[in-house]
Parts: structure tokens; sequence; C-alpha cells
């Protein structure tokens, strides 16, 4: 790479440049890959690639379905010269809202498993966010890995993201790093060395009062049994989307105008899509929901 860098910046000539772009297709997309791009719209939401018989090969969201596509069609990999080669139509469904798009994605991928799509048809998940009692009387939490029968908190698409959760999750709490698994020791843990931890590590702090404060993020971290409505864009300015949780279960999403009044569950239901409620669509909805804080949610 060195070397090729090096002739790169000796070639004032920009030969080389020219030689690989003449023998590069990517730099000479084909009329019909144009046409189809510029009559997609820069906007968020769900598109599909269609061959000439109108089969779905690949299903995919974006914030910008203009700019994605234009990547597909650039793309040198052996997937995008596939699909290069057998696209005859890009269909779109606009969203606004991310969340909308990703769940939407996440099933339609499932319903009509695209040829292209193989990688998104597995769980997009593999570690999860549990909670025991020890025998002090203490909620413990620990970072372990995914499985169908052991039920969770929240999800997280790698060891690493739920140890960085849990790290945040120390400081904006003022929780043990022993309790959460984060420092292995017999004794106390750093931050109590530090005075960062009130002794809950060393039973100073009563699991009453520590018990309190990992409760709080328990309940923010997880919508089990709760009744919400998520509050993202539309799509238009006049507009919002609602994702309805009831019962701790996800029900679907619907969008509605900002005279509407949805803080009625009635209401709200005849508004929404119904969707499918799954382990990915609920991993779907906590990550949005870490990433995006200032989202609204409403409790019905």
């Amino acid at each position: 790479v060195k070397l090729f860098q090096l002739l790169l910046d000796k070639d004032t000539q920009k030969n080389i440049i020219q030689e690989s772009i003449r023998k590069e297709p990517k730099f000479q997309m084909e009329p019909k890959l144009i046409d189809i791009v510029q009559d997609l719209p820069s906007i968020t939401g769900v598109y599909y690639i269609h061959k000439s018989n109108g089969e779905i090969i690949y299903i995919g969201k974006s914030k910008n379905i203009k700019n994605r596509v234009n990547q597909h069609f650039t793309g040198t990999s052996a997937k995008s010269k596939r699909i290069q080669k057998q696209v005859a139509a890009v269909t779109y469904e606009a969203t606004g809202s991310e969340l909308v798009a990703l769940l939407k994605e996440s099933e339609e991928i499932k319903k009509t498993k695209p040829a292209y799509n193989r990688a998104l048809r597995r769980n997009i998940f593999t570690h999860a966010l549990y909670s025991f009692t020890d025998h002090n009387g203490y909620i413990n939490l620990t970072i372990d890995k995914a499985t169908i029968d052991k039920p969770n908190i929240t999800t997280f698409s790698s060891r690493e993201s739920g140890r960085h959760f849990l790290e945040k999750a120390i400081e904006e709490y003022n929780l043990c790093q022993k309790l959460t698994g984060l420092y292995k020791t017999n004794t106390s843990c750093f931050n109590y060395e530090v005075k960062k931890c009130n002794g809950a590590c060393i039973k100073q702090e009563p699991a009453e009062d520590y018990n309190q404060r990992v409760n709080q993020l328990l309940k923010k971290h997880s919508y089990d049994q709760q009744n919400m409505v998520i509050i993202d864009r539309g799509r238009d300015v006049d507009e919002r989307s609602a994702i309805l949780i009831k019962n701790g279960i996800f029900k679907g999403f619907g969008f509605y105008s900002l005279n509407y009044q949805i803080n009625n569950l009635d209401i709200l239901e005849s508004i929404i899509t119904p969707m499918e409620n799954n382990r990915d669509q609920q991993h779907i909805i906590q990550s949005y929901l870490r990433r995006n804080k200032r989202l609204k949610i409403i409790q019905l």
C-alpha cells in the first residue's frame, strides 16, 4: 500500500489514476443505473431493489436513499456487482424516522428473504444485560451471551458495547464496579478507593439504597410490562411517527399529524400498522433509545 501511495505521489501526470479509471467500471455507471439513481429522493426510508420480473433481491434502509443506492451501484464487491447486473428498478417507502425504517427493514427481510440480505436474516445481537440478587441482597448486573431461555433487560450487538453501556451506567447512577462485573476483587472496588463508590462492594452502603439506583437504571432500559409510545420524526414537517409498546410488547408504528391527540390508547391503536414483536425488534428499539436520548416518550 505504501509503495502504491509513493507511486501515486510521483505520478504528476496522473497516468496511474487515469488507467485505473479506464479499467474500473464503477466510474462508468451504466445509463440504466444512472437513471434509477436520479429518480430517487435523498430521504430517510426503506428501499427495495427489484429484478426485471419484479422479484425483490435486496432490502435496505438509509437516512439518504439516493446516496445509499448510489453506493450499491458504484460498489466493487462481488455482491454489489451482482446487484448491478440484475437490478431493473428500485422502489422505496419514506419513513422520516430512522427507527421506523430499521423496524420495517428487519421485518420485511425476514418475510421476503431477498437473495442478497442473507447476513441480516440472523439475529442482530449477541449479548445481553442480566441482573441477579446476591446473598447479601444487592442487585448485581452482568453482560453475558444472549440466550432464548433467559429473560434479559436489554441487548447489545457485542460484548464490548455491553461493557461500554455498564461503564456509562456506573458513572450516571453511581454504581459499584464489582457489582456490575467490571472489577474482579474479593474486597472493595477501585472506585471505592478513589471515593467514587459508596461501598456496596464491602456492604458499607445499605442494599436498599444501592438497589434503588439499580432499579432506576433497569426501569429506564427495559420496557417490560410498560405501555408507552415513542414519538419520532414523520415523513414531512407537519407529521410525526408513533411506535407503540403495549404491556411491554412492540405492537407496530403509525403516522399522525401534529394537531392529533395521541395520548389515548384506543386512538393510537387505530392508526398503528401492526408488526411482529420479536427479539430483533426489541433490540432495535432499545439500542435506538440508548443512542437517541432526546426522543419524546409518552407513558400511557
